[in-house]
Order: C-alpha cells, then structure tokens, then sequence
C-alpha cells in the first residue's frame, strides 16, 4: 500500500476526517467525536513513513516482526511511543509490510482510539 491508498483506507472508516495542523505534512486522520478529534494515524512523504496508534502489546508484536521496519512512534514524545508504530516505506513508498496486515493496523489503530473515547461518545459513533 502506498501513502495516498493509507489515507484513503482511514478516510473511509466512520466519522473520520483529514486534517493538516501543521501544515502540508504530516497528514493527520481524526475521529470526529464531539468535541473531541483524536488522531489515530499521521502519513508523511520526505521520509515516507506512516505513524499508527496502538495497543502496546500490539505494537511491541509488530516491532518484532519488521524490527527493520517498524519502530516505536518515532514523531512521539517519550511517554507516547509504546501507544504509536511508525512504519517506515521505501523511496517507492511501497512497504515491506505486506497490505492486509497495514489494513489490520489501521483497523486496530481506529478502534483503539475509539475505544479509549468516553462510553457516551463510543455510542454515538457506533449508532447506538
């Protein structure tokens, strides 16, 4: 998956929007919760690189699997690294991680970032 096909993957899960704060890059996609619009994934092209949210049990196993890969969330400060993953991509931007498991880490990075929401927020995003 390239960078754009990332973004478009995030864009495309319920209440989710793009946004730049800080600029051109990076391109950060938040949940739409109120008053609140946490960022579960950020994609920059120069390093092409792509920073997801994550469990910390979760991102430890996949730093094990692509040590060369993926690391602890290189853009965090300290105290957030273990809870984002930064993947990084080739010049292509294409990646050695293979598509469906970067669609399962942004599955996983959206709904941990849901899941960390206050309940009454959890419902209404969900419909309920």
């Amino acid at each position: 998956m390239k960078i754009q096909e990332m973004i478009a993957y995030c864009a495309a899960k319920p209440h989710t929007y793009i946004d730049y704060p800080y600029g051109d890059e990076p391109v950060c996609v938040r949940i739409r919760a109120g008053k609140r619009t946490p960022v579960f994934a950020q994609f920059w092209t120069k390093p092409a690189n792509a920073t997801f949210r994550a469990a910390p049990d979760e991102a430890e196993f996949f730093r094990s699997v692509y040590p060369e890969t993926i690391r602890r969330g290189y853009y965090c400060p300290p105290s957030q690294q273990p809870y984002w993953n930064t993947v990084y991509l080739r010049d292509d931007e294409s990646c050695e991680v293979p598509d469906d498991e970067l669609r399962m880490m942004l599955d996983h990075a959206y709904a941990d970032a849901v899941s960390r929401l206050p309940k009454y927020l959890q419902r209404e995003l969900s419909g309920s």
